[in-house]
């Protein structure tokens, strides 16, 4: 788990090793977006086992809200998520000698926060898995589209205009979008403004995953 986007990371220096620019380019906005995927995937799965094998039945009856319930969940996926977006800015700032224009604490806490979006929408797409192949499946139907979308290999304004209005509403657009710019130092107010749409949307991610719990009495 924290190893992984770190190797992900040096397997993607060397692939571009005669093309330093590139790895400075998309490295950066990579930092946050590979905890992000890593998250989502483990988190969605884990959820799904404390779903059906009756965890989740016995804790809800005890006097917790499911918003508490899940918030508890949320801040324990959330602890790790940030373990692992800090070790992978630091293998990526140190070893890997990733040099950006802006600044890197601001990189390092997008990448935490979009570690924490994939924790968030991880706990709601459990709901809507029955096994855990289907919540593996969640990766190339959920998270995939986002990636060729969000401008990570072409930029939005360079594609299909019906595929620019899709990304508007894709929240790992708004997490590149700020990681970019983040990277190339651009308009602290713009970088503000994405980092605002991810913390909003993983509340609301939060929110819709609590509704999704039943309660039983015991």
């Amino acid at each position: 788990m924290l190893i992984v986007p770190s190797l992900l990371l040096t397997l993607f220096k060397y692939v571009f090793e005669g093309q330093p620019e590139t790895f400075n380019r998309v490295g950066g906005p990579l930092v946050g977006l590979f905890p992000f995927i890593i998250m989502f995937l483990i988190t969605s799965i884990t959820m799904l086992r404390e779903r059906t094998t009756g965890t989740l039945e016995r804790l809800m009856t005890l006097p917790l809200s499911k918003l508490d319930l899940l918030a508890g969940y949320g801040i324990a996926f959330a602890l790790v998520a940030a373990v692992q977006a800090s070790v992978t800015a630091a293998v990526a700032f140190g070893a890997l000698g990733l040099d950006v224009e802006g600044s890197i604490p601001v990189v390092v806490a997008l990448a935490v926060l979009n570690a924490l979006l994939g924790v968030a929408l991880g706990l709601l797409a459990s709901a809507f898995a029955q096994s855990e192949f289907q919540a593996v499946q969640f990766m190339p139907a959920f998270v995939l589209p986002q990636i060729l979308l969000c401008g990570l290999l072409v930029p939005r304004d360079k594609m299909a205009p019906v595929l620019e209005w899709i990304s508007v509403l894709l929240p790992l657009t708004w997490a590149y979008d700020g990681l970019a710019r983040a990277v190339a130092g651009d308009d602290p107010a713009l970088i503000a403004r994405d980092a605002a749409i991810v913390v909003g949307v993983t509340l609301v991610a939060l929110a819709l995953g609590a509704a999704t719990l039943r309660r039983r009495t015991p």
